[in-house]
């Protein structure tokens, strides 16, 4: 994944045991393969709780980039 592709993903937060919280747009066929083998999953549609990231990475060339998110309120950018 690139940083933005990564910081768009969809997350999720062990709580406890086999408790997870995932946010409401994790892949289905996850949920439904993590509940097969026991685990508890609990959607959540407030993304607020799972963190925020901002990302400034230099490529091997030298050039700078950045990546936010939309649980957060930044933006990009460069001067």
């Amino acid at each position: 994944m690139n940083p933005q592709s990564a910081l768009d993903a969809p997350r999720f937060q062990w709580t406890e045991g086999m408790k997870y919280e995932v946010e409401d747009d994790f892949p289905e066929e996850v949920i439904q393969a993590l509940r097969a083998k026991g685990h508890e999953i609990e959607l959540f549609t407030d993304r607020m709780s799972f963190g925020r990231g901002q990302i400034i990475w230099k490529t091997d060339e030298g050039v700078y980039g950045g990546a936010t998110e939309p649980r957060a309120d930044g933006t990009v950018a460069a001067w």
